[in-house]
């Protein structure tokens, strides 16, 4: 049974509404500003005369760094408070994003990149944890939907507005631009999000860090949480990475804002994480989560389709399963880590994120050696070996 904490906000209270205000703000921020170079990964090849793999670099190095730099942003957050991390973090990497402005050399935007995924490290994890900490048991499947819906909303903006940016505007203009939103967005979040009450504030320890983050890896029910946010987000990745170079080349010739427009389905991405959370209260998260992973693969199958509107509708399915199954997940974890919730994010972000930079590099490899079919053959082994994980952890004994 679910213990409520004294001062958790509920659904319907005036706080509920701000930290949603505040997280779609935060959730929109981080996903416009590290997804909006994804539709620009044709031009950088072009550009800068390099192989997709390569051009895929400025999306990998921006996902490394924030892979990594989620393992302390969690714990700095446990010294300098959950609201003053994620506030300075949204506002750096709007910033960097109009510094990018000034970026017109492959090795200068990849440093930017670097830059950008460190910084941005203090958002997910430190939003996953407020929320955790802040909400009671029923609000927080609602709230983290609703964050995640933010998350959808900006990827799908800084992909498509590149892209249309970029037919008016050089594409480094294009991405100062989208820093100048984020900039706005952020003064939102700040004047938005309520002061955290159920916060425990520790010094910070690097002995704390590692011990926390080593508790969190003897749970083998997070570890499979871990490797299922590797295995799912590696394939989702690879599918948005490389749908562009498919639809660029023949016998589509779409051009590069076209093809952007695809990222529209991030809109059912977006409707799907809303509504999963009082999904899981109706239905329970086992037979959510392999729900949401089965469409996932039905989608990927559904694209090796040579019919275009097919292809489309493909893409739809494929992400309504990834953004109900992060949802899922995402929120399993801040329930079953009974202490160092912060850490325990990190942990399933950097496994998240460590996929998508990886997975996202190789699949370039496979576009190039054996076409979409190979991509498509990657992303369903990747959701198999999913579901495989995910059977593992309904086997465990449930954490309430």
């Amino acid at each position: 049974m679910s213990v409520v904490m004294e001062g958790q906000v509920r659904i319907g209270t005036s706080g509920f509404r701000r930290i949603n205000v505040a997280l779609f703000c935060a959730g929109f921020v981080t996903f416009v500003t590290l997804y909006d170079v994804q539709p620009l990964l044709p031009l950088f090849a072009l550009e800068f005369g390099v192989s997709p793999a390569l051009a895929s670099l400025p999306l990998s190095s921006a996902t490394i760094s924030l892979a990594l730099g989620m393992l302390i942003a969690g714990t700095v957050s446990e010294t300098l408070g959950r609201r003053t991390v994620m506030s300075a973090a949204l506002f750096l990497t709007s910033f960097l994003a109009v510094v990018t402005i000034f970026s017109h050399t492959f090795e200068s935007l990849l440093m930017l990149r670097l830059l950008q995924g460190l910084v941005l490290a203090g958002v997910p994890s430190v939003a996953m944890a407020y929320l955790g900490e802040e909400m009671d048991a029923q609000a927080i499947g609602h709230a983290m939907g609703l964050y995640i819906s933010g998350n959808a909303l900006g990827g799908m903006t800084g992909r498509i507005g590149s892209a249309l940016l970029c037919q008016y505007v050089p594409w480094h203009a294009a991405i100062a631009i989208i820093g100048v939103l984020s900039l706005l967005l952020s003064i939102v979040f700040l004047k938005s999000l309520p002061p955290s009450t159920n916060f425990q504030q520790r010094p910070f320890r690097l002995r704390y860090l590692f011990t926390s983050l080593f508790q969190h890896l003897q749970d083998p029910g997070l570890l499979c949480l871990f490797a299922m946010a590797f295995l799912f987000m590696g394939g989702f990745i690879s599918l948005y990475n490389y749908i562009s170079f498919r639809l660029l080349a023949p016998p589509y010739h779409l051009s590069n804002f076209h093809v952007s427009l695809i990222f529209l389905v991030y809109l059912l991405g977006s409707f799907s994480s809303g509504i999963v959370g009082s999904m899981i209260h109706r239905f329970g998260r086992t037979i959510m989560i392999r729900f949401s992973l089965l469409v996932m693969l039905a989608g990927a199958v559904i694209t090796l389709s040579g019919s275009l509107p097919v292809i489309v509708a493909g893409v739809g399915v494929f992400t309504c399963g990834f953004f109900s199954a992060h949802t899922i997940a995402s929120s399993w974890v801040g329930r079953r880590a009974r202490t160092a919730k912060a850490q325990a994010s990190s942990l399933y972000l950097f496994a998240y994120y460590l996929g998508s930079s990886i997975s996202g590099t190789v699949g370039g490899m496979f576009w190039s050696n054996y076409g979409w079919n190979g991509v498509a053959v990657l992303i369903v082994l990747l959701i198999i070996a999913a579901f495989g994980v995910g059977t593992l952890l309904l086997r465990m004994p449930a954490v309430e």
